[in-house]
C-alpha cells in the first residue's frame, strides 16, 4: 500500500508540484489549501505524513499542528518561505 501524505498550501501552484513528485515517487496524496480543510482532513483520515505550510488562511501552520497533535502523532514537516527562525 502507498504511503498517504496531506499537502496543505494555500499556493495552488506549489501545491501542484509537490503533489506531482510525490505522485511519481507512488505516494497517494491529498490537498488542503487553508488550515480549517486541513484540520478537517486530518481528522477524518489516515495519513503517513503532512507537509504544512506556515502561513495559511483561516488558521495557520502553527495552529493547525496543535490541534492535529491533540490526536494524532503523525510526523509534520513544516513549510515556509520565511527568513527568520521561528
Amino acid at each position: 500500500m502507498a504511503n498517504k501524505v496531506l499537502v496543505v498550501d494555500d499556493e495552488k501552484l506549489i501545491v501542484k508540484g509537490i503533489r506531482f513528485s510525490l505522485e511519481q515517487d507512488g505516494m497517494e496524496v491529498d490537498c488542503a489549501y487553508d488550515g480549517e480543510e486541513a484540520y478537517e482532513k486530518a481528522k477524518a483520515n489516515a495519513y503517513d505524513m503532512i507537509l504544512l505550510d506556515i502561513m495559511l488562511p483561516k488558521m495557520n501552520g502553527f495552529e493547525v499542528c496543535q490541534q492535529i497533535r491533540e490526536f494524532s502523532s503523525v510526523p509534520i514537516v513544516m513549510l515556509t518561505a520565511k527568513g527568520d527562525d521561528m
